[in-house]
């Protein structure tokens, strides 16, 4: 039979393997990593993104050529 002793009179060592013991998995999901960026605040990689993602009409060309029957 194990004998029962209060957390408060466990070692610091045995305390933090019970917490260890208590703790959940995150798995793959990294909660760190997942903070909503805010619109607000400039960001200057999102405006260089923006000026490379603009698709203008001046660079298109077409060229028609008559058919001959």
């Amino acid at each position: 039979m194990q004998k029962v002793v209060s957390y408060k009179k466990l070692s610091k060592k045995k305390q933090k393997e019970l917490n260890a013991k208590k703790r959940k998995n995150w798995g793959e999901l990294k909660p760190t990593i997942r903070v909503v960026e805010n619109k607000k605040h400039y960001n200057r990689k999102r405006k260089a993104r923006r000026e490379t993602d603009d698709f203008t009409c001046e660079s298109f060309l077409l060229k028609i050529e008559p058919v001959n029957l």
